[in-house]
């Protein structure tokens, strides 16, 4: 477990001795960087998990529908009451049991999934909600005829999710007997040191400095080479089907992939829409051809990532100003020039994700922006 700094005041000085692998925590971060993190605040990476507090429910809580019916006899609600806002399992309209919503999951830009701590373990609720069409539904890969309420949110899940989280696993191997998340060991979000690293001793030096304007102590992304800086992105984007050789949480900038998650060697050429962005931009003649292309090529991590179609089009016809378009090509589409998006990065159905609206017998399709950038 990373050391966590229990002073970072300048005039008192830390209180112990900061290492490489010591945290800082976000308020020193935000001593010299006020303006970075007050960006970042419109960040969904900073939203990637949170806590409820009380009764509201981020952009959940202008859903059309506030229950999902299995059929005429079970049904689950969404409620808001006194001690919070709760998910309430009925059977012929009487109350089975209560599930608390106790964390966010997801951004909201296309869902929020939720969580409840049942002792100690935390466990996701039944009902997902869609942003884009302001509806409650099954959780994708929840049974959709009887109540479950019982899938369980490991220490792998808050990996990409959460900046830290410790479990405490008793047993070995194939031999685990118990796991449980050390609930005041969360860090929740995507915080400044999940992507530059520990800071205490940054921080410590640029405290006792403040004359030095180099930055010491800290990894600094316009020294990384572009596998570092992708490598650094797709600790995350990569997916979670892969074996995991450690835990993610000790991954720093400058450090390999391969070192944390394994490879796959047989290669996959299809890879999902959801969770598989690196292997999907790796695809890409754009990045292939290009050999400086990163991740912060198109995105903005500090600011919004909710960029127009218009905005991450400059940015392909900075690359691509002179390309040309069929006749077909040009008489089909009336916005072609502020928009390559829809037409090379087009929204696809992702194949580890789908979800059942409540009395629709067909299972929806969820659609996700490919990172593959083509002629489709």
């Amino acid at each position: 477990m990373f050391s966590q700094c229990i002073d970072n005041d300048a005039d008192k000085g830390y209180k112990l001795v900061a290492s490489d692998s010591t945290k800082a925590g976000i308020t020193a971060c935000i001593n010299c960087h006020k303006n970075v993190y007050d960006n970042y605040l419109i960040n969904p990476h900073q939203k990637t998990s949170s806590l409820i507090k009380g009764q509201h429910l981020l952009q959940a809580d202008s859903a059309i529908s506030k229950e999902f019916s299995f059929d005429d006899h079970l049904k689950i609600a969404v409620e808001h009451r006194d001690s919070g806002a709760f998910q309430v399992a009925y059977f012929n309209n009487k109350e089975q049991f209560a599930r608390k919503f106790d964390v966010a999951f997801g951004s909201g830009k296309d869902a929020i999934t939720f969580a409840s701590w049942q002792g100690k373990l935390l466990n996701q609720l039944q009902l997902t909600y869609f942003s884009r069409i302001k509806h409650w539904a099954n959780s994708p890969g929840y049974r959709g005829n009887q109540f479950y309420f019982s899938r369980q949110i490991d220490a792998r899940c808050l990996e990409c999710h959460a900046s830290y989280a410790e479990q405490k696993v008793e047993g070995t191997g194939s031999l685990i007997t118990s796991q449980e998340l050390l609930k005041n060991s969360i860090i929740y979000g995507i915080d400044c040191e999940r992507c530059h690293g520990p800071a205490a001793k940054h921080a410590e030096y640029q405290l006792k400095n403040p004359a030095e304007k180099t930055a010491k102590y800290i990894t600094l992304y316009k020294s990384l080479t572009i596998k570092q800086k992708n490598d650094a992105c797709a600790i995350c984007h990569t997916g979670t089907d892969g074996k995991a050789l450690k835990s993610t949480f000790a991954f720093k900038p400058g450090d390999k992939l391969e070192d944390f998650l394994e490879q796959d060697s047989k290669g996959n050429n299809d890879p999902d829409v959801h969770g598989k962005q690196m292997q999907l931009l790796a695809s890409s003649q754009c990045f292939i051809q290009s050999k400086m292309m990163d991740c912060n090529t198109c995105h903005s991590i500090h600011g919004s990532s909710t960029q127009t179609l218009a905005s991450y089009s400059n940015k392909c016809v900075s690359c691509h100003e002179s390309v040309k378009h069929s006749q077909k090509t040009l008489s089909s589409t009336t916005n072609i020039k502020s928009n390559c998006i829809d037409c090379h990065m087009p929204m696809k159905s992702s194949k580890a994700i789908s979800f059942k609206l409540a009395g629709n017998s067909k299972v929806a399709a969820y659609l996700l922006r490919t990172h593959k950038i083509a002629v489709y």
